[in-house]
Protein backbone atom coordinates (compact mmCIF):
# COMPACT_ATOMS: atom_id res chain seq x y z
CA UNK A 1 0.00 0.00 0.00
CA UNK A 2 2.83 2.31 1.24
CA UNK A 3 4.23 1.81 -2.48
CA UNK A 4 1.38 2.02 -4.49
CA UNK A 5 0.87 5.49 -2.53
CA UNK A 6 4.17 6.64 -3.58
CA UNK A 7 3.55 5.76 -6.97
CA UNK A 8 0.68 8.05 -7.40
CA UNK A 9 2.89 11.16 -5.20
CA UNK A 10 5.14 10.94 -7.96
CA UNK A 11 2.43 10.92 -11.16
CA UNK A 12 0.40 13.84 -9.02
CA UNK A 13 3.60 15.66 -9.19
CA UNK A 14 4.90 14.87 -12.55
CA UNK A 15 1.27 16.21 -13.64
CA UNK A 16 1.40 19.13 -11.38
CA UNK A 17 5.01 20.31 -13.29
CA UNK A 18 3.45 19.45 -16.89
CA UNK A 19 0.89 21.66 -16.67
CA UNK A 20 2.87 24.54 -15.22
CA UNK A 21 5.60 24.34 -17.88
CA UNK A 22 2.46 24.09 -20.45
CA UNK A 23 0.77 27.03 -19.26
CA UNK A 24 4.05 28.67 -19.44
CA UNK A 25 5.14 27.87 -22.76
CA UNK A 26 1.63 28.33 -24.32
CA UNK A 27 1.36 32.05 -22.67
CA UNK A 28 4.69 32.80 -24.68
CA UNK A 29 3.91 31.40 -27.40
CA UNK A 30 0.74 33.35 -27.37
CA UNK A 31 1.90 36.50 -27.06
CA UNK A 32 4.96 36.13 -29.39
CA UNK A 33 1.93 35.15 -32.22
CA UNK A 34 -0.36 37.79 -31.15
CA UNK A 35 2.42 40.25 -31.08
CA UNK A 36 4.76 39.23 -33.92
CA UNK A 37 3.50 41.22 -36.60
CA UNK A 38 2.14 44.52 -34.37
CA UNK A 39 3.35 47.73 -34.63
CA UNK A 40 6.21 48.54 -31.98
CA UNK A 41 3.96 49.57 -28.53
CA UNK A 42 5.10 53.10 -28.37
CA UNK A 43 3.53 53.99 -31.64
CA UNK A 44 -0.09 51.77 -31.04
CA UNK A 45 -1.90 50.80 -27.34
CA UNK A 46 -4.42 48.23 -28.07
CA UNK A 47 -6.75 47.82 -24.57
CA UNK A 48 -8.62 44.13 -24.78
CA UNK A 49 -9.85 43.90 -21.76
CA UNK A 50 -12.79 46.58 -22.51
CA UNK A 51 -13.89 46.34 -26.07
CA UNK A 52 -15.45 50.30 -24.99
CA UNK A 53 -12.66 51.63 -23.84
CA UNK A 54 -10.62 54.31 -26.16
CA UNK A 55 -8.44 52.96 -28.84
CA UNK A 56 -5.34 55.09 -29.52
CA UNK A 57 -3.96 55.89 -32.74
CA UNK A 58 -0.84 56.49 -34.39
CA UNK A 59 0.96 59.62 -32.72
CA UNK A 60 1.57 60.96 -35.85
CA UNK A 61 -1.91 61.37 -36.87
CA UNK A 62 -3.07 62.17 -33.93
CA UNK A 63 -0.26 65.30 -34.43
CA UNK A 64 -1.67 66.32 -37.79
CA UNK A 65 -5.27 66.60 -36.51
CA UNK A 66 -4.17 68.79 -33.83
CA UNK A 67 -2.49 70.94 -36.09
CA UNK A 68 -5.55 71.02 -38.17
CA UNK A 69 -7.50 72.43 -35.39
CA UNK A 70 -4.75 74.42 -34.10
CA UNK A 71 -4.98 76.32 -37.64
CA UNK A 72 -8.37 76.64 -37.93
CA UNK A 73 -8.50 78.53 -34.09
CA UNK A 74 -5.98 80.59 -34.75
CA UNK A 75 -7.36 81.55 -38.54
CA UNK A 76 -11.10 81.52 -37.77
CA UNK A 77 -10.74 85.39 -36.01
CA UNK A 78 -9.57 86.66 -39.64
CA UNK A 79 -12.87 85.11 -41.40
CA UNK A 80 -15.93 87.81 -42.17
CA UNK A 81 -19.03 87.08 -43.31
CA UNK A 82 -20.34 89.49 -45.94
CA UNK A 83 -24.08 90.34 -46.54
CA UNK A 84 -25.31 92.76 -49.14
CA UNK A 85 -28.29 94.42 -50.53
CA UNK A 86 -28.46 94.72 -54.55
CA UNK A 87 -31.27 95.97 -56.57
CA UNK A 88 -32.66 93.92 -59.18
CA UNK A 89 -35.00 94.53 -61.71
CA UNK A 90 -37.63 92.31 -62.74
CA UNK A 91 -39.86 91.11 -65.48
CA UNK A 92 -42.09 94.36 -65.36
CA UNK A 93 -39.17 96.50 -65.00
CA UNK A 94 -39.95 96.91 -61.34
CA UNK A 95 -37.08 97.09 -58.78
CA UNK A 96 -36.60 95.46 -55.87
CA UNK A 97 -34.07 94.54 -52.94
CA UNK A 98 -32.06 91.58 -53.16
CA UNK A 99 -29.51 89.84 -50.46
CA UNK A 100 -26.54 88.10 -51.31
CA UNK A 101 -23.85 86.37 -48.68
CA UNK A 102 -20.31 85.90 -49.10
CA UNK A 103 -17.20 85.48 -47.49
CA UNK A 104 -14.21 87.45 -46.83
CA UNK A 105 -11.14 87.72 -44.84
CA UNK A 106 -9.22 90.68 -42.89
CA UNK A 107 -5.40 91.62 -44.74
CA UNK A 108 -4.47 94.46 -42.68
CA UNK A 109 -5.33 95.22 -38.48
CA UNK A 110 -6.74 98.80 -40.03
CA UNK A 111 -10.13 97.06 -41.33
CA UNK A 112 -9.38 95.48 -45.03
CA UNK A 113 -11.07 93.02 -46.18
CA UNK A 114 -9.86 91.05 -49.72
CA UNK A 115 -12.94 89.30 -51.11
CA UNK A 116 -14.27 88.17 -54.39
CA UNK A 117 -15.81 91.13 -56.58
CA UNK A 118 -18.64 88.64 -57.70
CA UNK A 119 -19.82 88.93 -54.12
CA UNK A 120 -19.85 92.69 -54.00
CA UNK A 121 -20.83 93.61 -57.48
CA UNK A 122 -23.50 96.14 -57.42
CA UNK A 123 -24.31 96.16 -53.87
CA UNK A 124 -25.84 99.08 -52.81
CA UNK A 125 -25.33 98.11 -48.47
CA UNK A 126 -22.67 95.79 -47.52
CA UNK A 127 -22.78 94.31 -43.82
CA UNK A 128 -19.20 92.71 -42.68
CA UNK A 129 -19.96 90.36 -39.69
CA UNK A 130 -16.81 89.20 -37.36
CA UNK A 131 -16.42 85.47 -36.10
CA UNK A 132 -17.23 86.47 -32.55
CA UNK A 133 -20.94 88.02 -34.05
CA UNK A 134 -20.20 91.97 -34.08
CA UNK A 135 -21.29 93.93 -37.30
CA UNK A 136 -19.83 96.61 -39.29
CA UNK A 137 -21.16 98.49 -42.42
CA UNK A 138 -18.39 97.80 -44.82
CA UNK A 139 -17.48 100.14 -48.08
CA UNK A 140 -15.40 99.22 -51.30
CA UNK A 141 -12.09 100.63 -51.52
CA UNK A 142 -11.46 99.40 -54.87
CA UNK A 143 -12.70 96.62 -57.22
CA UNK A 144 -10.95 94.35 -60.05
CA UNK A 145 -13.31 92.65 -62.40
CA UNK A 146 -11.11 91.07 -65.16
CA UNK A 147 -9.71 89.24 -61.86
CA UNK A 148 -12.68 88.65 -59.96
CA UNK A 149 -10.99 90.72 -56.76
CA UNK A 150 -11.92 93.28 -54.40
CA UNK A 151 -10.90 95.11 -51.35
CA UNK A 152 -13.79 96.27 -48.66
CA UNK A 153 -13.02 99.00 -45.10
CA UNK A 154 -14.57 98.92 -42.04
CA UNK A 155 -14.09 101.24 -39.48
CA UNK A 156 -12.11 99.49 -36.76
CA UNK A 157 -8.60 99.14 -35.63
CA UNK A 158 -6.66 95.81 -33.78
CA UNK A 159 -8.19 93.52 -35.77
CA UNK A 160 -6.80 89.71 -36.38
CA UNK A 161 -5.15 89.71 -39.90
CA UNK A 162 -4.42 86.77 -41.83
CA UNK A 163 -0.65 85.87 -42.46
CA UNK A 164 0.00 85.50 -46.55
CA UNK A 165 1.75 83.17 -47.86
CA UNK A 166 3.37 81.94 -51.27
CA UNK A 167 1.41 80.70 -53.78
CA UNK A 168 4.32 80.46 -56.28
CA UNK A 169 5.87 77.57 -54.37
CA UNK A 170 2.98 75.44 -54.06
CA UNK A 171 3.03 71.75 -55.11
CA UNK A 172 -0.44 69.25 -55.77
CA UNK A 173 -1.34 67.04 -53.17
CA UNK A 174 -0.42 69.79 -50.50
CA UNK A 175 -2.83 69.73 -47.45
CA UNK A 176 -5.73 73.21 -48.10
CA UNK A 177 -8.30 74.03 -45.59
CA UNK A 178 -11.17 76.42 -47.00
CA UNK A 179 -13.05 78.52 -44.40
CA UNK A 180 -16.11 80.68 -45.35
CA UNK A 181 -19.76 80.85 -44.85
CA UNK A 182 -21.59 78.38 -47.63
CA UNK A 183 -25.27 79.12 -47.97
CA UNK A 184 -24.77 81.03 -45.03
CA UNK A 185 -23.75 78.42 -42.56
CA UNK A 186 -21.00 80.48 -40.47
CA UNK A 187 -17.59 79.30 -39.74
CA UNK A 188 -17.42 76.26 -41.97
CA UNK A 189 -14.15 74.35 -42.72
CA UNK A 190 -13.74 72.00 -45.26
CA UNK A 191 -10.35 70.24 -45.53
CA UNK A 192 -8.81 69.08 -48.91
CA UNK A 193 -5.62 69.07 -51.13
CA UNK A 194 -4.32 71.02 -54.14
CA UNK A 195 -5.38 68.89 -56.45
CA UNK A 196 -3.62 70.75 -59.73
CA UNK A 197 -2.10 74.49 -60.00
CA UNK A 198 -2.38 76.99 -63.48
CA UNK A 199 -6.09 76.06 -64.15
CA UNK A 200 -8.22 78.63 -66.91
CA UNK A 201 -11.80 78.56 -66.22
CA UNK A 202 -14.71 81.44 -67.66
CA UNK A 203 -16.85 82.36 -64.93
CA UNK A 204 -20.57 83.43 -66.25
CA UNK A 205 -20.60 86.58 -66.54
CA UNK A 206 -17.74 85.77 -69.26
CA UNK A 207 -14.47 86.48 -67.06
CA UNK A 208 -11.83 84.35 -67.69
CA UNK A 209 -9.72 83.71 -65.22
CA UNK A 210 -6.24 82.27 -65.24
CA UNK A 211 -3.40 79.95 -63.47
CA UNK A 212 -5.76 79.09 -60.92
CA UNK A 213 -5.35 76.63 -58.25
CA UNK A 214 -7.39 73.43 -57.88
CA UNK A 215 -8.71 71.91 -55.08
CA UNK A 216 -11.41 68.91 -53.90
CA UNK A 217 -11.54 71.18 -50.34
CA UNK A 218 -15.21 71.65 -50.65
CA UNK A 219 -16.19 75.11 -51.99
CA UNK A 220 -20.03 75.84 -52.12
CA UNK A 221 -22.24 79.29 -52.66
CA UNK A 222 -21.31 81.85 -49.70
CA UNK A 223 -17.59 79.97 -49.92
CA UNK A 224 -16.70 83.11 -52.26
CA UNK A 225 -14.13 85.40 -51.18
CA UNK A 226 -12.74 82.83 -48.08
CA UNK A 227 -9.49 82.00 -47.53
CA UNK A 228 -7.76 78.04 -48.78
CA UNK A 229 -5.01 78.05 -46.20
CA UNK A 230 -2.02 75.74 -45.89
CA UNK A 231 -0.84 73.48 -42.72
CA UNK A 232 1.07 76.71 -41.39
CA UNK A 233 -1.87 78.80 -41.31
CA UNK A 234 -0.63 81.27 -44.66
CA UNK A 235 -3.25 82.02 -46.84
CA UNK A 236 -2.04 80.24 -50.47
CA UNK A 237 -5.55 81.44 -52.43
CA UNK A 238 -9.12 83.18 -52.25
CA UNK A 239 -11.67 80.61 -52.76
CA UNK A 240 -13.76 81.80 -56.09
CA UNK A 241 -15.73 79.47 -58.11
CA UNK A 242 -16.90 75.24 -58.36
CA UNK A 243 -17.31 73.02 -61.67
CA UNK A 244 -20.98 73.20 -60.76
CA UNK A 245 -21.27 69.73 -63.15
CA UNK A 246 -19.42 67.88 -60.91
CA UNK A 247 -18.16 67.08 -57.61
CA UNK A 248 -14.82 68.17 -55.24
CA UNK A 249 -13.73 70.39 -58.19
CA UNK A 250 -13.44 74.14 -57.04
CA UNK A 251 -10.84 76.85 -58.00
CA UNK A 252 -8.88 79.52 -55.73
CA UNK A 253 -7.15 82.97 -56.87
CA UNK A 254 -3.26 82.28 -55.98
CA UNK A 255 -2.86 84.87 -53.04
CA UNK A 256 0.11 86.22 -55.02
CA UNK A 257 -1.66 87.44 -57.85
CA UNK A 258 -4.10 88.92 -55.10
CA UNK A 259 -1.87 90.32 -52.91
CA UNK A 260 -0.64 92.67 -56.02
CA UNK A 261 -4.12 93.74 -56.87
CA UNK A 262 -4.88 94.05 -53.14
CA UNK A 263 -1.89 96.41 -52.67
CA UNK A 264 -3.01 98.28 -55.30
CA UNK A 265 -7.13 98.76 -55.23
CA UNK A 266 -5.87 99.79 -51.58
CA UNK A 267 -3.40 102.58 -52.95
CA UNK A 268 -5.24 103.42 -56.33
CA UNK A 269 -8.54 102.22 -56.18
CA UNK A 270 -8.17 100.65 -59.10
CA UNK A 271 -6.08 98.30 -61.47
CA UNK A 272 -4.85 99.81 -64.89
CA UNK A 273 -3.90 96.75 -67.77
CA UNK A 274 -1.59 97.09 -70.22
CA UNK A 275 -2.97 96.50 -73.28
CA UNK A 276 -1.89 95.15 -76.93
CA UNK A 277 -5.75 94.45 -78.66
CA UNK A 278 -5.64 90.92 -80.40
CA UNK A 279 -7.83 88.34 -80.18
CA UNK A 280 -6.25 85.11 -80.53
CA UNK A 281 -5.23 80.97 -80.58
CA UNK A 282 -2.58 79.21 -80.26
CA UNK A 283 -1.29 76.92 -82.98
CA UNK A 284 -1.54 73.08 -81.76
CA UNK A 285 -0.26 69.75 -83.33
CA UNK A 286 -4.10 68.79 -83.95
CA UNK A 287 -4.29 72.26 -86.17
CA UNK A 288 -1.22 71.40 -88.05
CA UNK A 289 -2.52 67.90 -89.57
CA UNK A 290 -5.37 70.18 -90.76
CA UNK A 291 -3.99 73.66 -91.33
CA UNK A 292 -0.09 74.27 -93.15
CA UNK A 293 1.46 77.47 -91.07
CA UNK A 294 4.56 78.73 -91.85
CA UNK A 295 5.75 77.88 -88.09
CA UNK A 296 4.60 74.66 -85.70
CA UNK A 297 4.27 77.65 -82.82
CA UNK A 298 2.96 80.70 -81.84
CA UNK A 299 -0.51 82.90 -81.82
CA UNK A 300 -2.35 83.46 -84.87
CA UNK A 301 -4.11 86.79 -84.53
CA UNK A 302 -7.60 86.17 -85.66
CA UNK A 303 -9.03 89.41 -84.97
CA UNK A 304 -6.74 93.25 -83.99
CA UNK A 305 -9.58 95.64 -82.07
CA UNK A 306 -9.62 99.27 -83.97
CA UNK A 307 -7.57 101.31 -82.86
CA UNK A 308 -5.81 99.70 -80.06
CA UNK A 309 -1.66 99.24 -80.01
CA UNK A 310 -1.77 96.39 -82.07
CA UNK A 311 -4.03 98.08 -85.13
CA UNK A 312 -1.64 101.61 -84.80
CA UNK A 313 1.49 99.35 -85.52
CA UNK A 314 0.04 97.52 -87.99
CA UNK A 315 -0.79 94.22 -87.44
CA UNK A 316 -3.11 92.10 -89.05
CA UNK A 317 -5.87 89.84 -88.00
CA UNK A 318 -7.29 87.00 -90.17
CA UNK A 319 -8.93 87.46 -93.61
CA UNK A 320 -11.14 84.00 -93.72
CA UNK A 321 -12.83 81.07 -91.86
CA UNK A 322 -12.08 77.07 -92.44
CA UNK A 323 -13.57 74.88 -90.89
CA UNK A 324 -11.69 71.56 -89.28
CA UNK A 325 -14.61 69.04 -88.16
CA UNK A 326 -17.19 71.52 -87.65
CA UNK A 327 -14.63 73.70 -85.52
CA UNK A 328 -14.45 77.44 -87.12
CA UNK A 329 -10.94 78.60 -87.60
CA UNK A 330 -10.36 82.16 -88.60
CA UNK A 331 -7.04 82.01 -90.90
CA UNK A 332 -5.10 84.44 -92.59
CA UNK A 333 -3.75 86.74 -89.98
CA UNK A 334 0.30 87.70 -88.76
CA UNK A 335 1.48 85.20 -86.23
CA UNK A 336 3.06 86.37 -83.11
CA UNK A 337 6.51 84.07 -82.03
CA UNK A 338 8.17 86.79 -79.82
CA UNK A 339 7.75 88.96 -77.34
CA UNK A 340 10.79 91.42 -76.52
CA UNK A 341 12.97 88.07 -78.13
CA UNK A 342 10.71 85.54 -75.98
CA UNK A 343 8.98 82.73 -77.16
CA UNK A 344 5.84 82.45 -76.92
CA UNK A 345 3.10 79.84 -77.92
CA UNK A 346 0.00 80.44 -76.01
CA UNK A 347 -2.44 83.82 -75.62
CA UNK A 348 -1.84 82.86 -71.93
CA UNK A 349 1.95 83.25 -72.51
CA UNK A 350 1.60 86.49 -74.83
CA UNK A 351 -0.97 87.50 -72.01
CA UNK A 352 1.43 86.89 -69.28
CA UNK A 353 3.93 88.36 -70.66
CA UNK A 354 2.23 91.76 -71.46
CA UNK A 355 1.17 92.09 -68.02
CA UNK A 356 4.72 91.67 -66.45
CA UNK A 357 5.11 95.45 -68.45
CA UNK A 358 3.52 98.87 -67.53
CA UNK A 359 1.24 101.33 -69.61
CA UNK A 360 3.53 103.17 -72.05
CA UNK A 361 6.23 100.67 -71.49
CA UNK A 362 7.27 99.51 -75.22
CA UNK A 363 7.85 96.03 -76.61
CA UNK A 364 9.12 94.64 -79.66
CA UNK A 365 7.27 91.80 -81.41
CA UNK A 366 8.21 89.32 -83.78
CA UNK A 367 5.89 87.63 -86.38
CA UNK A 368 5.47 85.90 -89.61
CA UNK A 369 3.46 87.12 -92.24
CA UNK A 370 3.27 85.21 -95.55
CA UNK A 371 6.62 83.19 -94.28
CA UNK A 372 8.60 86.21 -93.93
CA UNK A 373 9.53 87.19 -90.23
CA UNK A 374 9.27 90.96 -88.87
CA UNK A 375 9.58 92.66 -85.86
CA UNK A 376 7.55 95.70 -84.88
CA UNK A 377 8.05 98.38 -82.16
CA UNK A 378 4.45 98.52 -80.13
CA UNK A 379 3.86 101.21 -77.28
CA UNK A 380 1.13 99.43 -74.57
CA UNK A 381 -2.11 101.35 -73.76
CA UNK A 382 -4.50 101.26 -70.66
CA UNK A 383 -7.06 98.35 -71.82
CA UNK A 384 -10.67 99.53 -71.89
CA UNK A 385 -13.28 98.43 -69.44
CA UNK A 386 -15.62 96.83 -71.83
CA UNK A 387 -12.49 94.81 -73.66
CA UNK A 388 -9.61 92.08 -72.97
CA UNK A 389 -6.09 90.64 -74.46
Amino acid sequence: MRRERGVWQVLLIIFILGALIGGFIGSVGGYYLLNKNSPASSETKINNVVPTQEVYIPSSLGAFEKDIVAVVKKSMPAVVNISTITLVEDFFFGIYPSSGVGSGFIIDPKGYILTNYHVVEGARKIDVTLSEGKKYSGRVVGYDKRSDLAVIKIDAENLPALPLGDSDKLEPGQFAIAIGNPYGLNRTVTLGIVSALNRTIVEPNGVRLENLIQTDAAINPGNSGGPLINIKGEVIGINTAIKSDAQGIGFAIPINKAKQIADKLIKEGKITYPWLGIRGYAITSDMLDYIKFPVDKGVVIAEVVPGSPADKAGLKGGDRIIYVESTQIIVGGDIITKIDGKPVESMEELRSEIQKRKVGDTVVITYIRSGKEYTVKIQLEAMPDNLSG
